[in-house]
């Protein structure tokens, strides 16, 4: 079976790809490298420097014509979101009809969509489930929500079928400290230079952290399971911003204090998602607990930093 993996030079659709292939997939990789490194390339994938909005998505369908497209590809900043709402919009929602218009024209099988728990906005309540109100409060949260409708109705018209999963926060080896990276990465990259990381608000603000490595698994349990189905991707757990500082300070033995700052728009003060559903359908669940998890990023980084723990 060929699988399509847009965005699969990026922090998580590398992983994905690496997932696949050591479960005998053969994988495709569409990538424009604006944010992918040429690095995380997967040698065993065939690649294709293609941007998902141009027209060229064409000829890799055309030549390709792969049974399943995993959509990884996205603008994935809150805050670039809110400064460039048109270019947020052309990438994550254009760049999808363009994708879909394509999976249907190819007789794709199956596409399995990465969305975001920015879509439900402030909590109503936790932990928040699949069946919790949406309500973005970002303009990433509405463009990253909004695909997930077309997915829906293109499924309705065109029998594709889909997995939507809406992934927590995200984090791990191979994330980009200095681009679009996550609070995990830009912590490390601070605490390795023995500089002062800033956190935005008191730092009591809980997130759901998981590792990259699970985000993969979910991935490669969607393409056979889950069919025209939601699911949340997450760890159930929350976690302070302070209490993940700590952890991190910890496994350097270091004592680096932050710099606090106002709060960002578009942040929120708490969440976990719920994951019992994906438990349930998917038979997956989060393996790699926090601690662990930033151990090993950190060991990552520390050789790419020529350090030793």
């Amino acid at each position: 079976m060929k699988v399509l993996v847009t965005g699969g030079a990026g922090f998580i659709g590398s992983h994905i790809v690496d997932k696949l292939i050591e479960n005998n997939y053969e994988v495709v990789i569409v990538d424009n490298l604006s944010t992918g490194n040429p690095k995380h390339l997967n040698p065993s994938a065939t690649f294709y420097q293609v941007d998902i909005t141009e027209k060229d998505m064409e000829t890799v369908f055309l030549i390709e014509k792969p049974n399943y497209v995993i959509h990884q590809a996205a603008q994935i900043d809150i805050q670039s979101s809110l400064k460039d709402p048109s270019f947020d919009a052309k990438v994550n929602i254009l760049g999808t009809i363009n994708v879909l218009e394509k999976c249907i024209k190819y007789n794709v099988e199956k596409i399995v969509y990465a969305s975001s728990a920015a879509a439900y906005g402030k909590p109503i309540y936790l932990g928040v489930d699949e069946n919790h109100e949406i309500n973005p409060i970002s303009f990433y949260g509405i463009s990253k929500h909004t695909p997930e409708h077309y997915i829906q109705t293109f499924s309705q018209l065109y029998d594709l079928k889909y997995t939507i999963l809406r992934y927590a926060n995200v984090y791990g080896i191979r994330q980009d400290p200095k681009g679009e990276g996550g609070v995990v990465s830009i912590f490390v990259d601070k605490l390795l230079n023995n500089e002062s990381p800033f956190i935005f608000g008191d730092g009591e603000q809980t997130r759901d952290f998981i590792n990259v490595k699970d985000i993969a698994s979910a991935n490669l349990a969607a393409l056979n399971k889950g069919h025209n189905n939601t699911f949340n991707i997450s760890c159930n757990t929350q976690t302070t911003v302070n209490e993940l500082l700590s952890m991190m300070n910890q496994i350097l033995d270091k004592n680096v204090r932050p710099i606090y700052r106002d709060p960002r728009p578009g942040d929120i003060l708490h969440s976990y998602l719920d994951n019992q559903k994906a438990k349930t359908v998917l038979g997956w669940n989060s393996e790699i607990d926090l601690y662990g998890g930033l151990k090993e990023t950190i060991q990552y980084y520390s050789k790419q930093y020529s350090l030793s723990l």
